[in-house]
């Protein structure tokens, strides 16, 4: 039986201390495995990565966003003021404010944001949850299609399983909408829908589909729904992330990449020649994740210096690097 294998070590002053292990897939212009380690045929929940395919299914049912608010509504967001003020953009748009959110109330999701926000005096909110572009985006498309937004009489469900009239819920036109969009991206059915961070559903497929669908929406053409959605990253990388964040970095540094990570340690890449690329780590750690994704690229033949630098994640030993994070994986066949 196939399992995760060892994708990262961890260095500690020239000793070995522990492993990450993991798996990787690449999938070529065609959609087929080109190349993988560990499971990459078995479902699995892409998280946000599944954000770009998402914002498809929005697009196709008349969501009527570009540029940085198209990134921002496929964005697991910082919580910066311009990732805020963007999602009271989207709202204010089709006639609503912040208070229609159904996200669940959180801090910022990165520290130096975070901080700022409870500086200045607030609570985790509705707005700061890094997903409510994604749900300012999702309650747009109801609007356009007038389909319901909210089922008061499950206000606060406590089992996550919300009213069909609640856009939320898997039942939900929007919804359905949006697993059609995963299915055709990721060239697979949808095999589990379980309840995501956010409280929208999360939809299995496997590792390799969810690189197939970066590979088809990083080479798609600029004029179709996919290639729109691919352009909004690259254009704007800040609002689909953050102005510091990891995966705004390298997708300034390599022409024609997108990408997008996920809770539990996913991360997707497509790359303009329609390669698609997709990591999970095994035990949910995000210090793995572009490490072994830097590694990855880096055995495609790209180079950069951002990959040098994402290629390991610095261990601290009183408040100084005295090792690191480092990729180990298998040569490529």
């Amino acid at each position: 039986m196939t399992e995760p294998v060892i994708v990262a070590d961890v260095v500690r002053s020239g000793f070995v201390e522990g492993h990450h292990r993991g798996s990787v897939v690449v999938t070529n212009a065609d959609g087929g495995v080109e190349w993988s380690v560990g499971v990459v045929d078995e479902p699995m929940f892409p998280r946000s990565s599944n954000k770009p395919m998402q914002a498809l299914g929005m697009l196709r049912h008349g969501l009527q966003l570009d540029g940085r608010l198209l990134a921002l509504a496929g964005a697991s967001h910082s919580g910066e003021q311009i990732h805020l003020d963007g999602v009271r953009e989207i709202l204010a748009g089709v006639g609503l404010d912040e208070t229609a959110l159904r996200t669940p109330a959180q801090y910022p999701v990165e520290d130096e944001a975070r901080d700022a926000w409870v500086r200045a005096g607030h609570g985790p909110e509705p707005i700061t949850m890094n997903c409510s572009g994604k749900h300012a985006a999702m309650i747009a498309t109801c609007v356009a299609n007038g389909w319901p937004i909210h089922d008061p009489a499950r206000e606060h469900s406590p089992d996550g399983v919300w009213g069909a009239d609640d856009y939320r819920s898997p039942q939900h036109p929007l919804q359905q909408a949006i697993r059609t969009a995963v299915e055709d991206s990721a060239g697979e059915k949808v095999s589990y829908v379980a309840v995501d961070g956010c409280g929208a559903p999360i939809l299995a497929i496997s590792l390799a589909g969810l690189a197939r669908s970066f590979g088809l929406f990083a080479s798609a053409a600029p004029d179709t729904l996919e290639g729109r959605v691919a352009d909004a990253f690259r254009a704007f990388p800040e609002y689909a992330s953050g102005t510091r964040r990891d995966e705004a970095a390298l997708i300034r540094a390599i022409p024609g990449l997108f990408c997008k990570v996920g809770a539990e340690s996913v991360y997707a890449v497509g790359l303009a020649d329609g390669r698609g690329i997709a990591v999970k780590i095994d035990d949910g750690s995000a210090r793995a994740r572009a490490v072994v994704m830097a590694a990855t690229l880096k055995k495609l033949g790209l180079t950069h210096e951002v990959l040098d630098q994402q290629e390991h994640a610095p261990l601290l030993g009183g408040g100084v690097p005295v090792g690191s994070v480092r990729p180990h994986l298998p040569t490529f066949a």
